[in-house]
């Protein structure tokens, strides 16, 4: 017979302005003991777009390890559920070694998040780690992604490598209208991440619009990303195409309202935005 244990759970809605608009996170706290097999098939379970496992550091200077795991395969690096777990830690009694910032290890290496609480609605921004992979997209790739996205080629302004985990292509498109009105064909789009975004004109709801398609992870489209959003930032700045500072709606299409602002201080691109547990209790596994 199978063995089960009880560990703590919470689940996290995060770049979420107001009650349940975000992206959830399912954090398992204390995991240590669990297998790869166990968390793969509990992230499944919850058929949620990512599920952490909060652990005990390896690195010394860091606070608490993560690993990360989609419906179908693990990630290095995500960026909603840096937040929501860093949330769900602090909510659970974590201190961390700087008051003001905590050091998270993952399987990208150590990525820096600025906590702004410890109960509620508190804003977290996370320091964009390093892209993997950058630079020009080839043709014959390029044209797949659009053909994919269903969009006419006229309207995109750019595309670039833009992966710091997930894989990511950036695609820019000529409007945030342009963006909402995509209906993606997912098994064209193959084994492509793809992030879009487009621009608001004066008077929008936000600067921009981005979605995330991951059909690939057996995420057909995340409702709010934050790892997306820190590759397009980053690729965005470089090329001069954005101001320093702007914000950014995700999930519209899906019925989310998610919000995430994009903070450029010296060298480092933050991806910021609100937390709020909205589950706590224990789980077994």
């Amino acid at each position: 017979m199978p063995s089960y244990a009880e560990f703590p759970f919470s689940q996290v809605d995060v770049f979420a302005p107001g009650p349940l608009p975000g992206n959830p996170v399912a954090v398992v706290h204390g995991a240590d003991a669990l297998t790869t097999g166990q968390m793969q098939r509990f992230a499944n379970w919850t058929n949620l777009s990512e599920t952490t496992f909060l652990l005990e550091p390896n690195a010394p200077e860091a606070d608490y390890r993560v690993r990360i795991f989609t419906p179908a395969d693990e990630l290095p690096f995500a960026g909603h559920p840096t937040l929501g777990t860093a949330h769900a830690w602090l909510t659970a009694g974590g201190q961390p070694r700087d008051k003001g910032e905590l050091v998270q290890e993952c399987g990208a290496g150590l990525v820096r998040v600025r906590a702004g609480g410890q109960s509620g609605a508190a804003e977290y921004a996370f320091a964009a780690p390093p892209l993997r992979r950058s630079g020009p997209v080839e043709q014959a790739t390029l044209e797949q992604a659009v053909a994919s996205l269903g969009v006419d080629p006229v309207r995109v302004l750019g595309s670039n490598w833009v992966d710091n985990g997930p894989g990511w292509m950036g695609i820019r498109l000529d409007s945030a209208e342009t963006v909402l009105g995509l209906r993606p064909d997912f098994a064209a789009m193959g084994s492509l991440n793809l992030g879009v975004i487009g621009a608001y004109g004066a008077g929008g709801p936000a600067d921009y619009e981005v979605r995330a398609f991951v059909p690939s992870l057996a995420v057909p489209e995340d409702p709010v990303t934050g790892s997306v959003n820190a590759g397009l930032a980053q690729w965005m700045r470089w090329e001069g195409n954005a101001p320093e500072n702007y914000t950014v709606q995700q999930g519209t299409v899906l019925g989310r309202g998610g919000r995430i602002s994009i903070t450029n201080e010296a060298d480092t691109t933050w991806v910021g935005g609100a937390c709020r547990t909205v589950v706590s209790g224990q789980v077994t596994i």
